[in-house]
């Protein structure tokens, strides 16, 4: 791959059929953004665990079009050659497909992102359908939808029993052929996310799904070893930057306390 062919949605297309596999983090700021883009991340993510991750909420629940919006903007002037994808957060595309159209319109003007991204299978089909016919390109998200957190009760593993499996092989099949680009599958048995992969043109993208599907996604903060408290099985800690930077900010303050910092070199 080029390192400087700026990726669209057709590029992981030809990617998947060629079968060279994606690569996608989130991000949330202009900093990390330019970082994992100059990198040369396939995807990036404005994912709306920023409600986690950026703003301590328990769930994803609580973050606002407006806030997505921001933090998607920051990333967007970040961005030279990376797809950027941005979450639609709760409440603004579910039940009513004439505001997840104005959703995604928002976020796109507003952030200069270059698709959006939603939860659910069939119940949001004439969401999908109406956001399309706008020219807004959309990924799926199946599996582990955490939006629907407090209707699953739970963050265990999502279709393992054959009805539930079964349902989302049919709703991988209904986002492809209303148009979605691709289709991320969270925290599902990867036996079935290859399956789902095989059977469809589009690129699959897994966060714990194993390793047949086209590509993978973690939440960068998770990855980095910023965030100490999720220990989930899917997640290989590339760094440990919390102990990393506490660290730092330690002798930071101790240079201070003792009157190292600043020297005689470090003033005019």
């Amino acid at each position: 791959m080029d390192e400087k062919r700026r990726i669209t949605t057709h590029t992981l297309q030809e990617m998947k059929k060629a079968g060279e596999k994606i690569s996608m983090l989130t991000a949330y700021d202009f900093s990390m953004a330019r970082i994992i883009d100059d990198a040369g991340i396939d995807v990036v993510l404005v994912g709306d665990s920023a409600s986690n991750v950026m703003a301590g909420h328990e769930t994803t629940l609580s973050i606002t079009l407006d806030q997505m919006i921001y933090h998607a903007t920051s990333v967007v002037k970040a961005v030279k050659r990376s797809l950027v994808v941005v979450d639609l957060p709760f409440g603004s595309y579910q039940g009513n497909s004439k505001e997840a159209l104005n959703s995604s319109i928002r976020i796109m003007k507003e952030s200069g992102a270059h698709a959006v991204k939603l939860e659910g299978g069939r119940e949001v089909k004439e969401s999908v359908e109406r956001i399309l016919s706008a020219g807004v390109p959309v990924m799926g998200h199946l599996g582990l939808t955490p939006q629907s957190i407090y209707k699953f009760g739970t963050y265990v593993v999502r279709a393992r029993e054959e009805e539930e499996a079964k349902r989302l092989e049919e709703d991988a099949h209904i986002l492809e052929e209303c148009g979605c680009f691709s289709i991320v599958l969270e925290k599902i048995p990867a036996t079935l996310a290859g399956k789902v992969a095989s059977s469809l043109r589009i690129p699959v993208i897994g966060i714990g799904a194993g390793s047949g599907v086209d590509g993978q996604v973690l939440v960068i903060h998770d990855m980095l070893g910023i965030n100490q408290e999720f220990h989930p099985r899917f997640l290989r800690r590339y760094m440990s930057l919390y102990s990393d930077m506490k660290n730092a900010v330690q002798k930071y303050i101790q240079d201070i306390k003792s009157k190292d910092f600043p020297n005689q070199k470090e003033q005019y």
